[in-house]
Protein backbone atom coordinates (compact mmCIF):
# COMPACT_ATOMS: atom_id res chain seq x y z
CA UNK A 1 0.00 0.00 0.00
CA UNK A 2 0.98 3.28 -0.84
CA UNK A 3 -0.13 6.68 0.55
CA UNK A 4 -0.97 8.93 -2.59
CA UNK A 5 -2.05 13.06 -2.60
CA UNK A 6 -4.10 13.44 -5.52
CA UNK A 7 -5.10 17.46 -6.24
CA UNK A 8 -7.89 17.92 -8.17
CA UNK A 9 -9.22 14.51 -7.04
CA UNK A 10 -13.04 15.78 -7.17
CA UNK A 11 -12.81 16.54 -10.99
CA UNK A 12 -13.47 14.34 -13.85
CA UNK A 13 -10.03 12.65 -14.65
CA UNK A 14 -8.87 12.87 -10.82
CA UNK A 15 -11.84 11.00 -9.28
CA UNK A 16 -11.28 7.95 -11.39
CA UNK A 17 -7.65 8.09 -10.72
CA UNK A 18 -8.60 8.17 -6.90
CA UNK A 19 -10.99 4.86 -7.92
CA UNK A 20 -8.46 3.16 -9.63
CA UNK A 21 -5.94 4.15 -6.37
CA UNK A 22 -8.00 2.53 -4.09
CA UNK A 23 -9.47 -0.21 -5.87
CA UNK A 24 -5.38 -1.01 -5.73
CA UNK A 25 -5.27 -0.83 -2.35
CA UNK A 26 -3.62 2.44 -2.02
CA UNK A 27 -4.00 5.05 0.61
CA UNK A 28 -5.58 8.56 -1.40
CA UNK A 29 -5.84 11.92 0.37
CA UNK A 30 -7.87 13.91 -2.40
CA UNK A 31 -7.57 17.66 -2.26
CA UNK A 32 -9.84 19.89 -4.65
CA UNK A 33 -11.35 23.38 -3.83
CA UNK A 34 -14.58 22.11 -5.88
CA UNK A 35 -14.32 24.97 -8.01
CA UNK A 36 -14.66 22.54 -11.28
CA UNK A 37 -14.91 19.64 -9.47
CA UNK A 38 -17.95 17.94 -7.69
CA UNK A 39 -18.34 15.69 -3.94
CA UNK A 40 -20.61 13.81 -5.80
CA UNK A 41 -17.59 12.43 -7.75
CA UNK A 42 -15.72 10.79 -4.73
CA UNK A 43 -19.07 10.36 -2.51
CA UNK A 44 -18.81 6.79 -2.84
CA UNK A 45 -15.42 6.78 -1.64
CA UNK A 46 -16.19 8.45 1.68
CA UNK A 47 -16.92 5.38 3.79
CA UNK A 48 -13.66 3.72 2.73
CA UNK A 49 -10.94 3.88 5.42
CA UNK A 50 -8.30 4.15 3.09
CA UNK A 51 -10.05 7.61 1.58
CA UNK A 52 -10.23 11.17 3.13
CA UNK A 53 -11.02 14.54 1.32
CA UNK A 54 -9.50 17.91 2.09
CA UNK A 55 -10.80 20.66 0.61
CA UNK A 56 -8.63 23.67 -0.39
CA UNK A 57 -6.91 25.63 -3.08
CA UNK A 58 -3.46 24.55 -3.76
CA UNK A 59 -2.36 27.74 -4.71
CA UNK A 60 -2.44 27.93 -0.67
CA UNK A 61 0.21 26.75 1.40
CA UNK A 62 -0.20 22.37 0.72
CA UNK A 63 0.29 20.55 4.05
CA UNK A 64 -0.43 16.70 4.80
CA UNK A 65 -0.27 15.06 7.86
CA UNK A 66 1.88 11.68 7.70
CA UNK A 67 3.93 10.05 5.40
CA UNK A 68 3.10 10.58 1.31
CA UNK A 69 4.46 7.78 -1.38
CA UNK A 70 3.65 10.08 -4.10
CA UNK A 71 1.80 13.60 -4.78
CA UNK A 72 -0.38 13.48 -8.57
CA UNK A 73 -0.76 17.27 -9.24
CA UNK A 74 -4.06 16.95 -12.02
CA UNK A 75 -5.48 20.24 -9.64
CA UNK A 76 -6.30 23.16 -13.00
CA UNK A 77 -9.70 24.06 -15.02
CA UNK A 78 -9.57 21.69 -17.62
CA UNK A 79 -11.67 22.87 -20.27
CA UNK A 80 -12.27 26.21 -22.38
CA UNK A 81 -15.05 27.50 -20.43
CA UNK A 82 -13.19 26.99 -17.40
CA UNK A 83 -9.91 28.63 -17.71
CA UNK A 84 -11.86 31.34 -19.62
CA UNK A 85 -13.53 32.27 -17.44
CA UNK A 86 -10.62 32.22 -14.72
CA UNK A 87 -7.93 33.05 -16.50
CA UNK A 88 -5.54 34.06 -13.50
CA UNK A 89 -6.90 31.42 -11.09
CA UNK A 90 -5.81 29.05 -14.13
CA UNK A 91 -2.22 30.73 -14.30
CA UNK A 92 -1.75 30.33 -10.17
CA UNK A 93 -2.85 26.88 -9.42
CA UNK A 94 -0.48 26.07 -13.04
CA UNK A 95 2.69 28.03 -11.22
CA UNK A 96 1.78 28.75 -7.19
CA UNK A 97 0.26 25.42 -6.98
CA UNK A 98 2.37 22.93 -8.72
CA UNK A 99 4.96 25.03 -6.56
CA UNK A 100 3.17 23.98 -3.47
CA UNK A 101 2.53 20.65 -4.39
CA UNK A 102 6.67 20.14 -5.56
CA UNK A 103 7.10 21.56 -1.74
CA UNK A 104 5.09 18.85 -0.26
CA UNK A 105 6.46 16.10 -2.51
CA UNK A 106 10.26 17.50 -1.36
CA UNK A 107 9.37 17.67 1.98
CA UNK A 108 8.19 14.07 2.01
CA UNK A 109 10.45 12.89 0.01
CA UNK A 110 8.03 11.36 -2.17
CA UNK A 111 7.49 11.18 -6.32
CA UNK A 112 6.13 13.88 -8.02
CA UNK A 113 3.32 13.29 -11.14
CA UNK A 114 2.86 16.46 -13.21
CA UNK A 115 -0.52 16.23 -15.13
CA UNK A 116 -0.23 18.22 -17.86
CA UNK A 117 -1.33 18.55 -21.23
CA UNK A 118 -1.33 18.25 -25.25
CA UNK A 119 -1.85 21.94 -25.09
CA UNK A 120 1.46 22.79 -24.66
CA UNK A 121 1.88 22.03 -27.84
CA UNK A 122 -0.38 24.90 -29.55
CA UNK A 123 -1.51 24.64 -32.81
CA UNK A 124 0.77 22.27 -33.57
CA UNK A 125 3.27 22.75 -37.00
CA UNK A 126 5.00 18.57 -36.44
CA UNK A 127 2.29 15.92 -36.77
CA UNK A 128 1.87 13.56 -35.31
CA UNK A 129 3.17 15.43 -31.87
CA UNK A 130 6.15 13.78 -30.02
CA UNK A 131 7.39 14.46 -26.90
CA UNK A 132 10.67 16.21 -28.48
CA UNK A 133 8.27 18.54 -30.05
CA UNK A 134 8.46 22.27 -28.59
CA UNK A 135 5.09 23.69 -29.51
CA UNK A 136 3.78 26.45 -30.99
CA UNK A 137 1.99 28.28 -28.26
CA UNK A 138 0.62 32.34 -28.37
CA UNK A 139 1.63 33.50 -25.24
CA UNK A 140 -0.35 36.63 -24.83
CA UNK A 141 -3.82 34.52 -26.28
CA UNK A 142 -7.23 33.89 -25.00
CA UNK A 143 -5.88 29.94 -24.44
CA UNK A 144 -2.24 31.09 -22.85
CA UNK A 145 -3.82 31.28 -19.21
CA UNK A 146 -4.20 27.67 -19.68
CA UNK A 147 -1.09 26.88 -22.37
CA UNK A 148 1.69 28.90 -20.79
CA UNK A 149 0.52 27.45 -16.87
CA UNK A 150 0.91 23.96 -18.06
CA UNK A 151 4.19 24.82 -19.43
CA UNK A 152 5.75 26.69 -16.25
CA UNK A 153 4.54 23.68 -14.34
CA UNK A 154 6.40 21.12 -16.59
CA UNK A 155 9.37 23.67 -16.19
CA UNK A 156 9.24 23.88 -12.75
CA UNK A 157 8.85 20.44 -12.35
CA UNK A 158 11.84 19.37 -14.20
CA UNK A 159 13.97 22.24 -12.38
CA UNK A 160 12.80 20.61 -8.83
CA UNK A 161 13.81 17.08 -10.74
CA UNK A 162 17.10 18.60 -11.77
CA UNK A 163 17.91 20.80 -8.46
CA UNK A 164 16.54 18.53 -5.69
CA UNK A 165 16.96 15.28 -7.04
CA UNK A 166 13.03 14.79 -6.56
CA UNK A 167 11.59 11.76 -8.76
CA UNK A 168 9.47 13.23 -11.37
CA UNK A 169 6.61 12.03 -14.05
CA UNK A 170 5.42 14.21 -16.71
CA UNK A 171 2.64 13.40 -18.00
CA UNK A 172 1.07 14.88 -21.20
CA UNK A 173 -3.12 14.08 -21.40
CA UNK A 174 -4.70 14.16 -24.77
CA UNK A 175 -8.23 14.52 -25.32
CA UNK A 176 -9.72 12.75 -22.57
CA UNK A 177 -13.50 11.84 -21.78
CA UNK A 178 -15.78 9.46 -20.15
CA UNK A 179 -18.21 9.47 -17.10
CA UNK A 180 -18.29 12.42 -14.73
CA UNK A 181 -17.86 14.74 -17.31
CA UNK A 182 -20.33 17.94 -16.40
CA UNK A 183 -22.73 18.41 -19.02
CA UNK A 184 -22.01 22.46 -18.56
CA UNK A 185 -17.92 21.16 -19.49
CA UNK A 186 -17.56 22.77 -22.55
CA UNK A 187 -15.05 20.44 -24.03
CA UNK A 188 -16.39 18.95 -27.84
CA UNK A 189 -17.60 15.49 -26.55
CA UNK A 190 -19.74 16.51 -23.75
CA UNK A 191 -21.55 19.03 -25.76
CA UNK A 192 -22.31 16.85 -28.67
CA UNK A 193 -23.73 14.18 -26.53
CA UNK A 194 -25.69 16.65 -23.60
CA UNK A 195 -26.92 18.72 -27.42
CA UNK A 196 -27.60 14.95 -29.06
CA UNK A 197 -29.81 14.12 -26.26
CA UNK A 198 -30.95 16.80 -25.67
CA UNK A 199 -32.56 17.13 -29.07
CA UNK A 200 -30.73 20.24 -29.48
CA UNK A 201 -28.41 21.07 -32.62
CA UNK A 202 -24.77 20.01 -32.61
CA UNK A 203 -22.61 23.18 -31.99
CA UNK A 204 -19.41 22.44 -34.64
CA UNK A 205 -16.68 25.11 -34.34
CA UNK A 206 -15.04 25.80 -37.72
CA UNK A 207 -16.18 24.15 -40.68
CA UNK A 208 -15.41 20.57 -38.56
CA UNK A 209 -12.10 19.60 -40.41
CA UNK A 210 -10.32 19.84 -37.73
CA UNK A 211 -8.80 17.12 -35.94
CA UNK A 212 -8.91 15.60 -32.18
CA UNK A 213 -7.74 12.15 -30.64
CA UNK A 214 -9.85 10.59 -27.88
CA UNK A 215 -8.84 8.76 -24.95
CA UNK A 216 -11.77 6.89 -22.93
CA UNK A 217 -11.01 7.76 -19.56
CA UNK A 218 -10.40 4.07 -18.23
CA UNK A 219 -7.63 3.72 -21.02
CA UNK A 220 -6.23 7.25 -19.84
CA UNK A 221 -5.85 6.10 -15.93
CA UNK A 222 -4.37 2.96 -17.10
CA UNK A 223 -1.73 4.76 -18.59
CA UNK A 224 -1.41 7.03 -15.80
CA UNK A 225 -1.07 4.47 -13.27
CA UNK A 226 1.65 2.86 -15.73
CA UNK A 227 3.36 5.96 -15.60
CA UNK A 228 3.71 6.54 -11.70
CA UNK A 229 4.36 2.87 -11.45
CA UNK A 230 7.61 3.30 -13.87
CA UNK A 231 10.63 4.96 -13.30
CA UNK A 232 10.68 7.25 -16.34
CA UNK A 233 10.34 10.67 -15.81
CA UNK A 234 8.95 11.98 -19.48
CA UNK A 235 7.56 13.82 -20.67
CA UNK A 236 5.71 10.86 -21.89
CA UNK A 237 2.19 11.10 -24.16
CA UNK A 238 -1.10 9.61 -22.47
CA UNK A 239 -3.55 9.30 -25.57
CA UNK A 240 -5.65 8.01 -27.99
CA UNK A 241 -3.51 8.07 -31.49
CA UNK A 242 -7.06 7.23 -33.47
CA UNK A 243 -7.84 10.76 -35.20
CA UNK A 244 -11.61 12.12 -36.13
CA UNK A 245 -12.48 15.07 -37.27
CA UNK A 246 -14.39 17.09 -35.67
CA UNK A 247 -17.56 16.53 -38.17
CA UNK A 248 -16.90 12.71 -37.69
CA UNK A 249 -17.05 13.01 -34.13
CA UNK A 250 -21.10 14.83 -34.55
CA UNK A 251 -21.86 12.18 -36.65
CA UNK A 252 -20.90 9.81 -34.60
CA UNK A 253 -22.88 10.96 -31.60
CA UNK A 254 -25.78 11.48 -33.37
CA UNK A 255 -25.79 7.74 -34.58
CA UNK A 256 -25.24 6.44 -31.46
CA UNK A 257 -27.76 8.40 -29.70
CA UNK A 258 -30.25 8.07 -32.11
CA UNK A 259 -30.45 11.81 -32.64
CA UNK A 260 -32.26 13.65 -35.36
CA UNK A 261 -29.90 16.87 -34.15
CA UNK A 262 -28.95 19.01 -37.39
CA UNK A 263 -24.96 20.32 -37.06
CA UNK A 264 -25.17 24.75 -36.95
CA UNK A 265 -21.31 26.04 -37.58
CA UNK A 266 -19.66 29.00 -35.73
CA UNK A 267 -16.49 30.96 -35.63
CA UNK A 268 -14.01 28.88 -34.50
CA UNK A 269 -11.93 30.29 -31.47
CA UNK A 270 -8.93 32.26 -31.18
CA UNK A 271 -6.20 29.70 -31.67
CA UNK A 272 -8.20 26.64 -32.02
CA UNK A 273 -5.69 23.65 -32.99
CA UNK A 274 -6.15 22.42 -36.31
CA UNK A 275 -4.47 18.95 -35.68
CA UNK A 276 -4.01 17.25 -32.45
CA UNK A 277 -2.75 13.60 -32.67
CA UNK A 278 -0.37 11.75 -30.05
CA UNK A 279 2.57 10.15 -30.88
CA UNK A 280 2.80 7.38 -28.29
CA UNK A 281 6.00 5.36 -28.98
CA UNK A 282 7.29 6.03 -25.77
CA UNK A 283 4.11 5.00 -23.65
CA UNK A 284 4.05 1.91 -25.89
CA UNK A 285 7.75 0.88 -25.08
CA UNK A 286 8.51 2.65 -21.65
CA UNK A 287 5.15 1.79 -20.23
CA UNK A 288 3.94 -1.15 -22.44
CA UNK A 289 0.96 0.97 -22.42
CA UNK A 290 -1.59 1.33 -25.30
CA UNK A 291 -5.50 2.62 -25.47
CA UNK A 292 -8.22 -0.73 -25.98
CA UNK A 293 -11.16 0.83 -26.24
CA UNK A 294 -12.45 2.43 -29.53
CA UNK A 295 -14.20 5.74 -29.85
CA UNK A 296 -17.62 4.30 -30.79
CA UNK A 297 -17.77 2.05 -27.34
CA UNK A 298 -16.54 4.84 -25.17
CA UNK A 299 -19.12 7.16 -26.61
CA UNK A 300 -21.95 3.90 -25.79
CA UNK A 301 -20.82 4.17 -22.52
CA UNK A 302 -20.27 8.08 -21.94
CA UNK A 303 -24.21 8.77 -23.69
CA UNK A 304 -24.87 6.05 -21.17
CA UNK A 305 -23.94 8.26 -18.13
CA UNK A 306 -25.37 11.11 -18.94
CA UNK A 307 -28.73 9.49 -20.20
CA UNK A 308 -28.26 8.19 -16.14
CA UNK A 309 -27.87 11.81 -14.82
CA UNK A 310 -31.46 12.29 -16.88
CA UNK A 311 -30.27 14.24 -19.88
CA UNK A 312 -32.85 13.60 -22.42
CA UNK A 313 -35.01 11.49 -20.07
Amino acid sequence: MARIVVTGGAGFLGSHICDALIDRGDEVVAIDNLVTGSAENIEHLFANENFSFVNHDISQYVWVPGEVDAVMNFASPASPPGYLAMPIQTLKVGSLGTHNCLGLARAKGAKFMMASTSEVYGDPQVHPQTEEYWGHVNPIGPRSCYDEAKRFSEAITIAYHRYHDIPVRILRIFNTYGPRMRADDGRVVSNFVVQALSGEPITVYGDGSQTRSFCFVEDEVRGILAFLDSDETGPINIGNPGEFTISELAELVTEVVGSDSKVVYEDLPVDDPMQRKPDITKARELLGWEPKIELREGLERTIEYFRSTGIGA
